[in-house]
């Protein structure tokens, strides 16, 4: 491609949408810095990796962006049936952290393979529903596109991780739901999800997912215990008032009462340490990210790049809804960590690498009606 053909392309380039994780990004970096304050002799070792993680995904994003997104349609079966492999090979002998076995250890760096196994599984549905265009969305059709997930689904579960696998499962529901598929059968979906979880809550979820759902219901019943996240986060929150306490001066993370601090319970450190403004504004920034790949997926030129942006979105609101929801004490706590901001290479390097798949859809864009 000519050098100058780079230039014509960042025209179109969104840089609202670019500039918003950015903004996200520098919050992330500022909670990790005063995260680090508070050890006794502090090392920022996790904000330097993090940082170098940004670098690698914000250079993966412009790779994306100048790559044409509709190589992804052409090789999304391969994609599909390599990392179905993957999955199977990190489930026997992928390295183990926090008590799951999903994870490879390259150069010495641990990376975990179900967040690029939400890319996968994202353009393989939304190639297989642009198949079915103009075709009726019946049993085939949900039995079809279930089949895809439920593989990876079950081989995530297996890990065990429980938070990654429902995720998988949210973008399914979210793209067979957007692809305009009746009513009944959304319903249907719904009542054999629900059958299925009171059966893994008989034979196969740990104590400690159920201990972790039933502390969602009755939260203080266990306040020493269980329920000891959720309650220093809701603590942290409430102590933030409107402009917080200051960088590295919550009382709540300084001190170390709010567990998992750097992933799954950023936001809490962030609201205790910039209050209700600095939290409206990471809201915001987040709805301005929502708007912009929503945005870009009703101009999308093709049905495939339409749903791939829309599954993005998807996969990021989700995420935000539960992560954001089990620090306010709404949601069960599943491990799930926030978009752009919660502590994680891989979680963090397909984040970025998302965006650029959308920044590439943008780039080619004319209007489309689905």
């Amino acid at each position: 491609m000519p050098f100058r053909q780079y230039f014509f392309y960042l025209r179109y380039f969104d840089w609202v949408l670019f500039v918003s994780v950015l903004v996200l990004l520098s919050f992330s970096m500022a909670a990790l810095y005063g995260i680090a304050q508070s050890n006794e002799n502090p090392d920022f070792l996790n904000l330097k990796k993090q940082i170098v993680f940004a670098a690698i995904g914000i250079v993966f994003l412009f790779v994306m962006t100048f790559l044409d997104y509709s190589i992804f349609r052409s090789y999304a079966f391969i994609m599909y049936s390599l990392f179905l492999g993957v999955l199977v090979y990190v489930l026997f002998f992928g390295k183990v952290l926090r008590g799951t076995s999903g994870w490879l250890e390259l150069f010495s760096l641990s990376f975990q393979p179900v967040e690029l196994a939400k890319f996968i599984l994202l353009i393989t549905l939304a190639k297989v529903i642009v198949a079915y265009s103009g075709a009726e969305k019946n049993i085939k059709f949900i039995l079809n596109t279930g089949a895809i997930a439920f593989f990876y689904f079950i081989l995530v579960l297996l890990q065990p991780d429980f938070g990654s696998a429902l995720m998988l499962f949210v973008i399914w529901f979210g793209l067979l739901y957007v692809s305009g598929i009746s009513r009944k059968y959304i319903m249907g979906i719904v009542v054999i999800f629900l059958l299925f979880f009171s059966m893994g809550w008989l034979f196969f979820f740990q104590d400690y997912q159920k201990d972790r759902i039933l502390t969602f219901f009755q939260p203080m019943s266990d306040p020493l215990g269980s329920g000891y996240h959720v309650r220093q986060s809701v603590i942290a929150i409430g102590s933030g008032n409107i402009f917080g306490k200051g960088l590295a001066s919550g009382s709540q993370s300084q001190l170390k009462f709010i567990p998992a601090s750097q992933t799954d319970f950023i936001f809490a450190v962030i609201s205790e340490e910039l209050g209700f403004f600095g939290s409206m504004l990471l809201l915001s920034l987040y709805g301005i990210i929502f708007y912009r790949i929503i945005r870009i997926a009703q101009r999308a030129s093709s049905a495939f790049a339409y749903y791939a942006a829309l599954g993005v979105s998807i996969l990021f609101f989700s995420q935000c809804m539960i992560n954001i929801g089990m620090n306010l004490g709404i949601m069960p706590v599943t491990g799930i960590g926030l978009p752009f901001l919660s502590y994680g290479g891989s979680f963090l390097v397909v984040s970025l690498i998302l965006i650029g798949l959308v920044e590439s859809i943008s780039i080619r864009s004319v209007k489309y009606k689905v």
